[in-house]
């Protein structure tokens, strides 16, 4: 039952954890795990009241950090790769966008990695996810911190921001306006907790002009100002971790040439400034977002250059010092290509059409409720139906849609259900772990990568609670050191 007071908020957390000032403690952290938590991320997510809603996700907040799964930035390994100290052909690191079935997503993803004593896993949420999903940074980081309490991780846990991109269209018309609204939503995900933003200006590269840098300058001064303003907003002691693009995802593959025209702007642009750049490079292989759907709604078979893939993640390490090349749009890919990118070099890879693909056609959904999810598919965009298209191929490139509208209902789908999608997700999670070599990794991690401790001040909601049990005498907040 949902809440309606922050006191009754407050009084959920008892025995296991209670509020001793401005600051949670938890004290059976088992008991936080199984009985706690789950209640918390529901309010988090669903409280029709935003003052409810920010506590809720406060008490996760706090409680990530003292039970020692907190936010961080994955920016240390990655130089340490680009310095030669990590084997580069050793693991490629997944960046899950979770869209749907947040909560019953990322725990299986956390299973299958903490299974395979695996820590470098990154959950990611695209600008464009973060509005077709209804998933602002707040409910996403909380709900990703409260899967990695619910199954008990230990260690970072790396939150991204994906495709912080740039609309063409728009930065046409009035480049300041479009430029104002990545800084918003660049400031709204460090302010959540984000540590690791991936900036997308690769769609504004423009190839009609005559050289390879100038063609790339746009792309590399809109990321020069972006990493100037992480660095002005990032946590003390905390070096965000930024991502640049180069190759517009289903656009021609990426070359060396572009590669080394967009860094040698930027870093020309940053030099002699002491601001921390990028590490890492998102290019173009030959991949498309969520596939190319065929005729029978199935995906057509999509080949990667690997040669590519290789050559630009040994330039990138080499010659700038960065973690290497990022892979984007490989979800769909058959299982056996995955072993591949982390033999060539590849830093990072992102997946998330196929896990998306899985809740739909795996089994699991209700038929009913598919069904309903396709009906308002067809009602609500009919207007990016392409003229020659089949109901299935239509509906595979637009399902994603209405996966916010029917957010509270796949959260809540019947226990049998839910565990039949969740066996589906761990066994996909599972292979793409072991291909991508990620196994052991943890050590790695924990040697790298250090999270800084950050407490938030407490929200107003909670603030005012406290206030008023201090006034009434009340001791709940406190440990009950008798046991009863």
């Amino acid at each position: 039952m949902t809440v309606s007071t922050a006191r009754q908020l407050i009084d959920r957390l008892a025995p296991s954890a209670g509020l001793e000032g401005d600051r949670l403690t938890v004290h059976d952290a088992d008991t936080f795990r199984s009985e706690v938590i789950d209640q918390l991320v529901s309010e988090a997510v669903f409280n029709a009241d935003r003052g409810l809603r920010d506590a809720a996700r406060w008490l996760i907040w706090e409680a990530s950090q003292a039970l020692g799964c907190p936010s961080a930035s994955i920016h240390e390994l990655y130089m340490a790769r680009g310095r030669g100290e990590v084997e580069p052909t050793r693991f490629t690191v997944p960046a899950i966008n979770v869209r749907a079935s947040a909560y019953l997503t990322a725990r299986q993803a956390f299973t299958e990695a903490l299974a395979r004593d695996a820590g470098t896993v990154i959950f990611e949420i695209a600008k464009s996810e973060m509005a077709y999903t209804d998933q602002r940074p707040a409910e996403y980081a909380a709900v990703i911190l409260a899967s990695a309490i619910r199954t008990g991780w230990r260690g970072p846990v790396f939150l991204q921001g994906d495709h912080f991109q740039f609309n063409a269209g728009k930065w046409k018309e009035d480049p300041a306006k479009e430029m104002a609204g990545l800084r918003d939503l660049t400031r709204e995900a460090l302010g959540a907790g984000f540590q690791n933003i991936d900036i997308d200006s690769s769609t504004l590269v423009d190839l009609s002009l005559p050289t390879v840098r100038e063609q790339q300058r746009v792309n590399a001064t809109n990321t020069a100002e972006l990493t100037r303003l992480v660095r002005e907003v990032q946590p003390e002691g905390v070096t965000v971790s930024i991502g640049g693009e180069i190759g517009e995802v289903g656009k021609s593959n990426s070359t060396e040439e572009e590669l080394r025209a967009y860094l040698d702007e930027y870093i020309g642009m940053l030099h002699g400034s002491g601001t921390v750049g990028i590490s890492k490079v998102s290019i173009q292989t030959g991949t498309s977002h969520g596939g190319v759907p065929l005729p029978d709604g199935t995906v057509a078979t999509v080949k990667i250059d690997f040669d590519t893939l290789k050559r630009l993640s040994t330039m990138a390490r080499e010659e700038y010092g960065l973690a290497g090349a990022v892979q984007h749009g490989a979800s769909t890919l058959p299982e056996e290509a995955f072993h591949h990118f982390p033999a060539n070099g590849t830093a990072e890879i992102h997946l998330a059409t196929g896990f998306q693909n899985i809740l739909y056609d795996g089994g699991g959904l209700t038929a009913d409720l598919r069904a309903e999810m396709m009906n308002w598919c067809r009602t609500n965009a009919a207007e990016e139906r392409k003229e020659g298209e089949t109901d299935e191929q239509f509906l595979y490139k637009t399902r994603k849609k209405a996966l916010g509208p029917f957010k509270r209902a796949l959260w809540t789908l019947p226990a049998q259900d839910a565990e039949q999608i969740a066996e589906n997700l761990r066994a996909k999670f599972g292979q793409l772990f072991d291909e991508l070599g990620i196994a052991g990794t943890r050590g790695v991690v924990d040697r790298l990568v250090k999270p800084m401790a950050i407490h938030r001040p407490l929200p107003e909601a909670l603030g005012g609670a406290v206030a008023q049990a201090v006034v009434a005498g009340a001791a709940v907040f406190e440990r009950d050191e008798s046991g009863e």
